[in-house]
Parts: C-alpha cells; sequence; structure tokens
C-alpha cells in the first residue's frame, strides 16, 4: 500500500462524529430490513442470468486510504477470448449488468459495507486501490472522511464529468461537509434514482481509468 503520509494530511473535522456514524448505522439497518425483498430478488436475477458468484468482492481503500472489501451485486459475465483471458469490461457488461448499474441496484450490498463500518452513506466514492500513488495531495484529502454509498460528484455527474470535476468535488465534500449537506445527497440521490437516471446518468455506466493528473477524461 502507498505511503499516505508523505504529507500529513489536515483533517477539517476531527470530531466528525459519533452523530454521522450513529445516522449511518440507523439508516443502513432499516434500509437492509426494507429493501430484503428487492434484495433476495435481485440475488435471483443474477443467478438466473450470470450464475454465481451473486457478490462482487474487490478492496478498495477507506478512510485514510486503508483498505476494504467492498462488496456489490455481479455486473459482469466470465466470458473469455480464445487466448483463455478474460474479455475487456465493456464486452463482458451484458443487458443485465448495464441495468443493474443504471439504476445503482449493484450497490445496494454496500449497505452492508455501511453497517460494518468500512463506508458511510455520503461520501466520496471509494475508487480503486491503484490510484493511490497517482492522486495529488490535494486530492488525496478525499480519504479524510469514510468513503460514500453515494456523494456529491455523483449527484452532479458522476461517470458523465471528467476526473479532475470528481476530485474537485470529492474534496469540497471533506471542507464543506455538514449533516445538512449529507441530507441534501440523499435527497437528491433518492430523486435521480426515482426517475429512473439512476446516479451513474445516461449512457455513462462505466468510467475511464484514472491514469494520473495529466488525464481529464
Amino acid at each position: 500500500m502507498p505511503d499516505f503520509e508523505a504529507e500529513p494530511l489536515v483533517d477539517p473535522h476531527p470530531a466528525l462524529g459519533w452523530g454521522k456514524r450513529a445516522f449511518d448505522l440507523a439508516v443502513s439497518g432499516a434500509l437492509l430490513l426494507l429493501l430484503s425483498p428487492l434484495l433476495a430478488l435481485v440475488s435471483v436475477i443474477i443467478l438466473a442470468g450470470l450464475g454465481r458468484p451473486i457478490l462482487f468482492r474487490q478492496m478498495r481503500p477507506g478512510l485514510h486510504g486503508r483498505p476494504f472489501p467492498i462488496l456489490k451485486f455481479r455486473t459482469m459475465s466470465d466470458r473469455r477470448g480464445q487466448d483463455g483471458d478474460l474479455l475487456p469490461d465493456d464486452r463482458r457488461l451484458g443487458r443485465l449488468g448495464r441495468m443493474l448499474r443504471m439504476t445503482s441496484l449493484d450497490e445496494l450490498p454496500e449497505l452492508l459495507n455501511v453497517l460494518r463500518g468500512d463506508m458511510s452513506l455520503v461520501g466520496p466514492r471509494p475508487l480503486l486501490m491503484q490510484y493511490l500513488p497517482l492522486y495529488s495531495n490535494e486530492q488525496r484529502r478525499r480519504h479524510l472522511v469514510r468513503p460514500g454509498l453515494t456523494g456529491l460528484a455523483q449527484v452532479n455527474g458522476r461517470n458523465a464529468i471528467s476526473w479532475h470535476e470528481k476530485f474537485v468535488l470529492d474534496v469540497r465534500y471533506v471542507d464543506e461537509w455538514s449533516p445538512l449537506l449529507d441530507l441534501r445527497i440523499l435527497a437528491a440521490t433518492f430523486a435521480k434514482v426515482i426517475m429512473r437516471q439512476g446516479i451513474s446518468h445516461s449512457d455513462h455506466a462505466t468510467a475511464p481509468k484514472f491514469q494520473g493528473n495529466g488525464d481529464d477524461r
């Protein structure tokens, strides 16, 4: 894991606190109970359409860059080329997987991550471990809070905006965090899902890989 303390980070919310965590526990627990029939239905559909495993697990950087296993519903097949290697992501993401991503249903198992304390309901999205050494010192500040199920970048374009714009919004969230901001982001997320926009925006079900700060895609 990269040295996350090459330059000390200053936490703008040293007591970000028990209130946010208590809210996460209450809401994620209630949602898991309320949505259990939907979770079961999606599991059956994935089992029938893609087979096992139903859940996708991958290590992601959490608070202060510490890795944790993120949980999502599986969206890709195991299709392989003639050489036996897995096909590129866009060729393994079929209609079912695209639907799950566009509606954000694939994100629902992350409520378990919230319940466990790996994530928060709201915060910068957990990206890939290999991105850590590519961040600027300013961009690394996104890890001063727990990653979120949804965030400021997600309700302002998500995969339809550039990496630079995403990181600006992530750091803005860290600096401007308040309970009211969390509620506004959750309300905006709910509205987009209800309007069937998901939080992926249009055809952008996947994002290009972050190549470093010379990459503005």
